[in-house]
């Protein structure tokens, strides 16, 4: 799509856990480093050393490319004690990258993404809604378009008026971790529903949304997700509520990957 040359990061790790990192830079003046950084843990340290190596072989512009970037949830203390991991990890990528482009960063109280990455270039959270819009009117499925909850509302819209599909969105309330319900307003006469989310971890906010929806008689449910995170047992969850059939873009390599984000992240690019 950018006809740009690709060179792969060279990664050994030693006895103790430490990483080693090369790049190849062909004598490069911008670069950009491609990494979706679920198990952020292990993937984040590897990532922040090969920006530093690129900058140390001569690299004046350095992109990092994260189709899922993590530790944005947490924007705020929520019970003493705990961290601002936004704004620390928010810190870190400003000082090694020149530019942050991301897909869907999970943002709550914060707008954009340039207010949490200070970047020298403006940093970017893309929006997922024209990659599922397209590949919903390739599907040709009849459906009615879902969020779960009042703060899905604006790219469910985006979604649902690119595609041609209507659209209802839900109010969830979250009692804790796995306790979730959504409450659904007049459904209308359709027979097939489309659950769209930003992120499906645990798999109850799925879950409670199609449980509403079997409720008001809808029939066959199906959903999309952008990020697959899927914690382990979460499947069963989904499918336990009468979930069909499960979809997600390739933000995080997952066996329900239908939805390439290629396309919105090389026109970020170019």
């Amino acid at each position: 799509m950018l006809q740009a040359r690709c060179h792969k990061i060279r990664l050994r790790q030693f006895p103790d856990g430490e990483s080693l990192v090369r790049v190849d830079t062909a004598d490069a003046v911008d670069a950009v480093v491609v990494r979706s950084l679920d198990n952020p843990d292990a993937k984040l340290v590897p990532t922040l050393l090969a920006a530093d190596a690129l900058r140390r072989a001569g690299v004046r512009n350095i992109t990092l490319v994260a189709p899922y970037l993590p530790y944005m949830r947490q924007d705020k203390v929520f019970a003493t004690g705990q961290p601002i991991s936004q704004r620390v990890i928010g810190d870190i990528l400003g000082r090694y990258f020149d530019r942050v482009v991301t897909v869907e960063a999970h943002l709550h109280r914060i707008r954009e993404l340039a207010e949490v990455v200070p970047s020298r270039l403006k940093s970017q959270s893309l929006s997922a809604a024209p990659a599922i819009a397209n590949w919903l009117r390739a599907r040709d499925a009849e459906c009615i378009i879902v969020g779960p909850d009042r703060e899905s509302r604006p790219w469910v819209e985006a979604i649902a008026k690119a595609s041609g599909y209507d659209y209802i969105v839900g109010d969830k309330k979250r009692r804790g971790d796995r306790a979730v319900s959504v409450e659904l307003g007049d459904v209308p006469n359709h027979r097939r529903a489309l659950i769209v989310d930003d992120i499906a971890s645990s798999g109850v906010t799925l879950a409670a949304a199609a449980r509403a929806l079997r409720a008001r008689g809808v029939r066959t449910i199906e959903a999309v997700v952008v990020h697959a995170i899927f914690a382990p047992g979460a499947l069963s969850i989904i499918r336990g509520a009468g979930i069909r059939k499960l979809f997600s873009c390739d933000t995080i390599a997952h066996r329900t990957n239908a939805i390439s984000v290629a396309p919105i992240i090389a026109e970020a690019l170019r």
